[in-house]
């Protein structure tokens, strides 16, 4: 379809041009030309070195869907909500977040469960993973079952692109993994239905929008392999993480068992450490797996990492610094920091 429109773009560009049209019209035409040509070869790439088995699969035909959706996503959480919000009264959504942190428990513990049975187990090494480009049941299955099944290698794991049962089970892992990153929006949703607005951080925001689209590449590329061991943590931290917030939506009955919640953050960053090791542990030994994807991983968790860090700085380290100038009869303006990442409370 693409290639038909920048035909179509052409042949206008030069009637424009033969036809003595405003040249204001003409630039415009040509430019269209150009983005379409570019978007033309773009398609050209993605045909000729995405995985085919994926092809067809929802949203992974091109890369503009999700990144739509992220954009609207943004300008949904920063900009429209708030507005729409501005002069109405919080909603009250204890049910609805009950339900909700159930679902992404649930939801997250079958992720767990597929990706280890796709490969993680016992097939998958931690090392080195290449992908499985097969169309087999266990690559078709969900990231995290090849790293419990012992056919992983935590050092290097190449991608299988057969279609072996077990292979194709870690493709489908994947997708499902990809599709789970848009549902996480809805953390970002309550936030502004509630006009919790303070919690509608930098760090929020770039998590949640990123992801999806970050995501999709490995999906389109390489489902399967080395980089599903980052699906496997995640999805694992996420259980943890989306228990937490069951219980603070449950009621103020149950905030004397999340003392914990400091910790969760620690161990998110425990989580973007590993994943960095993990992913560049592939510069300096030999394995079949695109050094791009190593890149994109590994700098990702950078990215994360900091973030964080940053977070827990102002939410912890400050809190306590606030603590003990209080202890020390010390006065003090500095306004205590609300749970800007819990979407129970």
């Amino acid at each position: 379809m693409s290639t038909n429109c920048s035909e179509s773009v052409n042949i206008l560009a030069k009637e424009a041009h033969y036809n003595n049209v405003d040249e204001d019209i003409k630039v415009v035409f040509k430019k269209m030309a150009l983005i379409m040509k570019y978007i033309d070869s773009m398609h050209h790439y993605m045909d000729k070195y995405g995985d085919p088995r994926t092809k067809d699969w929802p949203m992974m035909s091109s890369p503009f869907h999700t990144l739509g959706i992220c954009l609207g996503y943004v300008y949904l959480v920063k900009v429209l909500g708030p507005k729409l919000m501005e002069n109405r009264k919080p909603f009250q959504l204890k049910n609805t977040l009950i339900v909700y942190n159930l679902f992404q428990v649930i939801f997250s513990s079958w992720l767990f469960y597929e990706c280890l049975m796709g490969g993680w187990w016992g097939e998958y090494s931690f090392r080195c993973q290449p992908v499985d480009h097969s169309t087999s049941g266990r690559a078709m299955r969900i990231g995290i079952s090849g790293w419990l099944t012992g056919h992983y290698n935590f050092r290097c794991q190449p991608v299988d692109y057969s279609n072996h049962p077990s292979t194709l089970r870690m493709v489908h892992a994947c997708w499902w993994y990809y599709f789970s990153k848009f549902t996480e929006f809805f953390d970002t949703i309550f936030f502004v239905m509630r006009k919790k607005t303070s919690q509608v951080t930098t760090l929020h925001v770039i998590h949640h929008g990123v992801m999806p689209m970050s995501v999709w590449f490995g999906v389109k590329f390489t489902p399967g392999g080395h980089s599903t061991f980052f699906g496997l943590l995640n999805t694992a931290v996420h259980i943890v993480m989306y228990s937490y917030y069951l219980f603070a939506a449950m009621g103020p009955q149950y905030q004397k068992y999340l003392w914990w919640k400091k910790y969760l953050t620690g161990l998110q960053m425990v989580q973007f450490v590993l994943i960095m090791l993990h992913a560049f542990q592939l510069l300096f030994i030999d394995c079949n797996y695109p050094k791009a994807f190593v890149w994109w991983i590994g700098m990702h968790a950078v990215m994360f990492f900091f973030l964080f860090k940053e977070f827990y700085k102002q939410s912890y380290a400050g809190k306590k610094r606030s603590e003990q100038s209080k202890a020390n009869g010390s006065v003090t303006s500095e306004k205590k920091n609300d749970d800007a990442d819990t979407n129970g409370r």
